[in-house]
């Protein structure tokens, strides 16, 4: 099943059946899932392999749905064959006598070169003849029989084996767009490490392994499920999963993905997914999903070739009669110039352009930790005009850090620091855990602890009370004046949280914290703004905070201070300003704008099924210079679609000429016919060599 001709005809025969509730066809993966009672997909199976075909069960033990590739061997040397009783045939020709017994050995070679290579492409074409449709099987079966009548046997028969040879290497190269996810597949392993309830480690198969089961990977083997670090520290490549170039370091309590790579160090970890439900087999369904819808581009193709091929078929039949008729051409010249344009006339180069290249793309992407969720959101990021960004998370790293520490006063820096850690580490409070995560030292004993609610703690460090609260906390205090007020409002312009610790005698020190921006995030908006695509910045936070942010990063527009609906709105008014309008967003909260934009991205999908499932597009990382990434792929991608199109149709309209007016021969069309589909086929694969 290589086409959308041949999809239509299994649809016909099969849809009809009692018992059938769905077909679920994915011609990049040559498979077709039948959703119904076990009686009628027998009876769905029979009627497949009546409308000459033969359905073959997929392997279960990949995990997906790919289809294994075919074995290419037997075809070869059948095809081999055929060519040398071709080659016969044409040099009896041409160099036996003209005797019946000699011409009847010629069309016998003929004929035994024409039932090897073309048994296939008979059974097919008489079926779709019967059916009424007209695909390249119908269109050859037509040509080759025609020139066998004619008399032009020993080129009935190369044209057929160098079709079927021709086929045969054309199947291969789209192949390794079709098979590009199966590579994916790959790279989880079969077995690991796990231990047993006596402590001791066993190869166990993966599909057999429990979940919170206790895994070992070695420096330089590949991780075989999700799972959270128990016991070991070592760097983890997560490329294959995430796209994220430099390995990332492990430690007990992170986490790791099914398909990366242990670099050094040996680490256990317990299990949190099984190997059919890891974030690998998710990425490889999603993208399967994904290869099984048709972009906008490859709907046109194919409506297209539904009314180009019987259009050149009736074409066809009109050169064959109608210049004898008005003309004065001869019947033979006038068919045989027909049975050309027949042989030319096949759209296969025109359907299979656009499959490949989109199916290469969505590969390119996944390989870069890219998930994109279908050929139609792949073809229309390229029409992307502005991107609503979320700040945290997004942004910026979505973790509070001290940005700045000031001793206040006559104060010991280094004592103030000690007392500040000191009480920050007894709290619970998110910013009281960024204070003590940044200043370095020892800590004291602490006496007296008590949490002052919505204002800070206060405890006695080295026998002085000490407080560490926030700007109310001083106020109350009545230890604010003109100059700390003015730093404060500086800090606070800026997007930080500022606390302060304080004596009896005042203020002792002030620490600032704030959500820091990614060190990406500005390269990553510059990328966007060079391919012409406006960034904007919604977020929930404070608008002071997100101008702080937004400048930091390059980004003109910033709108704070919004709630989901307000982003939903925001996204809705962008469209109309700047026209196709995507969101970024962590898949839940941001839910209603990733719905509501054109495009939805989810940020650091890795592990996170709502974001997988939310989103149009997932960055497995939480790299945003992905984003514009997927952008410039969606117009190489466009562009090597267009590139096949024009190709495609190029050659054939320039055939068609030779074919009637000029002297192209069968041989000449079928080269021109399968070269033509061999260059849209290798053009399209040049997107998967800078994945």
């Amino acid at each position: 099943m290589d086409c959308t001709v041949e999809e239509s005809e299994i649809r016909q025969v099969v849809e009809p059946i009692p018992g059938i509730r769905g077909l679920h066809f994915r011609l990049n993966q040559r498979t077709l899932r039948i959703d119904g009672s076990d009686e009628a997909v027998t009876a769905a199976l029979s009627a497949i392999r009546k409308a000459g075909f033969a359905p073959e069960a997929v392997k279960a033990s990949t995990g997906t749905g790919t289809a294994d590739a075919p074995a290419y061997g037997s075809g070869y040397a059948r095809y081999g064959a055929a060519l040398a009783f071709a080659l016969v045939a044409e040099c009896i020709s041409y160099f036996a006598p003209e005797t019946t017994v000699w011409k009847a050995a010629g069309m016998v070679v003929a004929a035994a070169a024409i039932w090897l290579a073309g048994l296939e492409t008979y059974s097919k074409g008489l079926t779709a003849l019967r059916h009424g449709k007209l695909n390249i099987n119908a269109l050859m079966s037509v040509a080759v029989t025609g020139a066998f009548i004619i008399g032009q046997w020993p080129e009935a028969a190369m044209v057929m084996a160098l079709y079927a040879i021709a086929e045969l290497i054309e199947a291969r190269a789209v192949d390794r767009a079709r098979n590009a996810i199966k590579s994916l597949v790959d790279l989880a392993p079969d077995d690991a490490e796990i231990q047993q309830p006596d402590g001791r480690w066993l190869r166990v198969q993966a599909a057999e392994v429990a979940m919170h089961a206790i895994a070992r990977v070695k420096p330089g083997e590949r991780v075989a499920f999700d799972g959270v670090v128990t016991k070991g520290h070592s760097s983890i490549n997560q490329a294959p999963v995430t796209g994220e170039s430099i390995p990332v370091d492990k430690e007990p309590g992170s986490q790791v993905f099914a398909g990366t790579i242990n670099e050094n160090g040996e680490l256990e970890f317990r299990v949190t997914a099984a190997a059919a439900n890891s974030t690998l087999a998710r990425i490889i369904h999603a993208v399967e999903q994904a290869q099984g819808t048709r972009a906008p581009t490859q709907r046109f193709v194919d409506r297209f070739a539904a009314i180009y091929t019987p259009a050149v078929f009736a074409m066809a039949l009109a050169v064959a009669v109608l210049p004898p008729l008005f003309l004065g051409w001869e019947w033979l010249t006038s068919i045989y110039k027909a049975l050309v344009l027949l042989v030319i006339a096949c759209p296969c180069a025109l359907v299979i352009s656009t499959p490949v290249s989109v199916v290469s793309g969505l590969a390119a992407a996944a390989r870069r930790g890219i998930l994109i969720k279908g050929g139609t959101n792949h073809e229309n990021a390229r029409l992307l005009k502005a991107v609503a960004l979320d700040k945290t998370g997004t942004l910026t790293e979505g973790k509070p850090k001290l940005v700045a520490f000031r001793a206040w006063g006559q104060a010991d820096e280094a004592q103030v620091r000690r007392w500040a850690k000191s009480l920050a580490a007894r709290s619970d409070h998110p910013v009281s855990k960024s204070i003590a995560l940044g200043l370095e030292g020892q800590t004291a004993d602490v006496d007296g602890f008590t949490a002052l609610l919505g204002r800070g703690v206060e405890a006695s460090v080295d026998g002085r009370t000490l407080v560490l609260g926030n700007h109310r906390l001083i106020r109350e205090r009545n230890q604010s004046d003109a100059q700390l007020e003015a730093e404060l409002i500086a800090h606070e312009a800026q997007g930080r949280t500022v606390t302060l610790l304080a004596d009896a005698s005042g203020v002792l020190a002030l620490f600032a914290v704030a959500d820091t921006i990614k060190p990406s995030s500005v390269a990553a908006v510059a990328q966007l703004k060079r391919l012409g695509v406006t960034p904007v910045m919604l977020t929930g936070d404070n608008t002071a905070t997100a101008q702080a942010v937004a400048s930091e990063a390059g980004i003109a527009d910033a709108r704070g201070g919004l709630l989901p609906q307000d982003k939903l709105t925001a996204i809705q008014e962008m469209r109309v300003r700047y026209g196709p309008t995507a969101m970024t967003g962590d898949g839940i909260n941001d839910a209603p704008a990733l719905a509501q934009a054109d495009i939805g991205f989810a940020m650091g999908g890795a592990g996170t099924d709502t974001a997988v499932e939310a989103a149009d597009v997932v960055i497995m990382n939480d790299d945003l210079g992905r984003i514009a990434e997927t952008i410039e792929l969606s117009r190489r991608t466009h562009a090597i679609l267009w590139q096949n199109i024009s190709l495609a149709l190029t050659i054939k309209a320039a055939f068609f000429i030779l074919a009637v007016f000029g002297g192209a021969t069968m041989w000449m069309a079928v080269f021109a016919d399968m070269g033509a589909s061999l260059l849209v086929v290798g053009n399209g694969l040049r997107l998967l060599r800078r994945a």
